[in-house]
């Protein structure tokens, strides 16, 4: 960060080898900004054009300051297509009960649970299990590989590190339907399993209810096959939706993420396609993003008296404290912060962002509207979180607590309380489920008589 100029008259010239230095460390900045943020979700702290001027004069050259918040602005609302593989593979031994992968120590791959590494391009994907080595004194960690699904993982020296765990509902034998869903621009392909054929008596608690499973930034619709069983369990029909600008369903028109104030109208047609095949409700799953999506969705559509309940892991309760907290991520002075901020949700901001209408982040300010929430929702979030911060999860749950309950998770990253921990994901969403479904609820007997 550049120190702040004197404020003279007219501020003195800068050695060549200053204006070397400034210029390298803010060309360092923007890789640092492009490569974190093109992963996570952010958001920021409201002001007015004016006061984000006031700030920026006698801080940091002006140049610099539209330049990076244009760039942080613009890497917020545009989808990836090819994420990096920038985790370094060191070598695959053989262990005790099969192969072993050692990698670098990093936040993420010394954290307990299960988790999938991506490589060669997206075309190999392992499935990596338990640590087996740690130590921290050379940097490495050595973890089981519990499946290659595709490619050959030996000699490999690159990889991504996610969260979502298998390739497909049919890794884990159900039998999945392959169906389309009408949205905007053409049709968002999606995954529809059934609950099995077992009878029950009585019957159970989600028999007619519909999950819909809404993944999050940069995600794709793999990071709700964790929930298939918990639905299943309940006798729930689970789909795994596509939205716009997620590498499957048809781009919008700008191809410009919408951060939940867009991407709602394909949960909307997806609860239409539901409904149309019979489901009496639905119950929206959203992870991160999706989380923001399935709030928009449950606020603004004709169908959210459809929406039963919501089950919300890691998710975006409020843009704006999530940016925030991508900015200081990053290192970002506060007034490139605010001046990407606004610069993503007016129009004059569309030279930097691309986007096609501005994004109002105060709409997804959820706990300025508290009082508006009406549909019971489960939030799931660790305290761990590295992107979005678990703060206003708990906050709304203390706003609103006759109808957001919250569960609290430990040492899991990003929405991957699942992986850490799959048993008290699992039982916590079953059971509170399982009371909301079996609880009355005001409306409900006059659409279903």
């Amino acid at each position: 960060m550049t120190s702040r100029p004197s404020r003279t008259s007219r501020s003195p010239r800068l050695p060549r080898s200053s204006r070397s230095s400034r210029s390298s460390r803010d060309g360092n900045r923007r890789a640092r900004l492009k490569k974190s943020i093109g992963q996570a979700e952010p958001v920021m702290r409201w002001s007015s054009f004016a006061a984000v001027g006031g700030i920026v004069v006698g801080s940091v050259a002006a140049g610099t300051v539209s330049g990076l918040a244009g760039l942080f602005a613009r890497t917020v609302v545009t989808p990836v297509r090819t994420p990096a593989e920038e985790l370094e593979i060191l070598a695959v031994v053989q262990g005790e009960s099969g192969a072993e992968v050692i990698l670098p120590v990093t936040e993420e791959t010394t954290v307990p649970g299960t988790y999938s590494l991506v490589f060669d391009g997206g075309a190999g994907l392992a499935r990596i299990g338990a640590v087996t080595s740690f130590d921290p004194r050379d940097g490495t960690v050595q973890r089981e590989v519990e499946e290659v699904y595709t490619g050959e993982l030996r000699g490999v020296i690159r990889g991504r590190w996610t969260g979502f765990i298998y390739p497909s509902p049919r890794t884990l034998g159900y039998e999945t339907e392959d169906v389309r869903i009408p949205v905007e621009n053409g049709s968002a392909p999606a995954w529809l399993i059934r609950p099995g054929e077992e009878e029950t008596t009585p019957a159970p608690a989600g028999q007619g209810v519909w999950a819909v499973m809404v993944h999050g930034r940069g995600s794709k619709r793999t990071e709700g096959i964790r929930a298939i069983a918990t639905a299943q369990a309940l006798g729930m029909t689970s789909l795994l939706i596509s939205y716009r600008n997620d590498g499957e369903a048809p781009a919008a028109g700008d191809g410009r993420y919408g951060l939940g104030s867009t991407e709602w109208k394909d949960v909307e047609a997806a609860v239409a396609y539901a409904l149309e095949q019979g489901a009496r409700e639905v119950v929206l799953f959203g992870w991160s993003m999706g989380g923001a999506v399935c709030l928009q969705m449950a606020d603004r559509s004709e169908l959210s008296s459809m929406v039963a309940a919501m089950v919300l892991d890691g998710p975006v309760i409020n843009w704006i404290d999530v940016l925030a907290h991508q900015a200081k991520l990053n290192r970002l002075p506060d007034a490139i912060g605010q001046l990407g901020q606004w610069l993503m949700s007016n129009k004059a901001g569309r030279w930097a962002t691309g986007l096609a209408a501005p994004v109002d982040l105060k709409a997804m300010d959820w706990l300025t509207r508290a009082d508006q929430l009406r549909v019971p929702t489960l939030i799931l979030h660790s305290e761990d979180d590295d992107f979005v911060p678990v703060g206003p999860s708990m906050e709304l749950a203390a706003k609103v607590p006759q109808l957001v309950s919250f569960v609290r998770f430990h040492l899991a990253r990003h929405t991957r309380e699942y992986n850490v921990d799959p048993v008290k994901w699992d039982r916590a969403v079953r059971v509170w489920l399982h009371a909301v479904l079996t609880s009355p609820r005001p409306g409900l007997a006059q659409l279903t008589s």
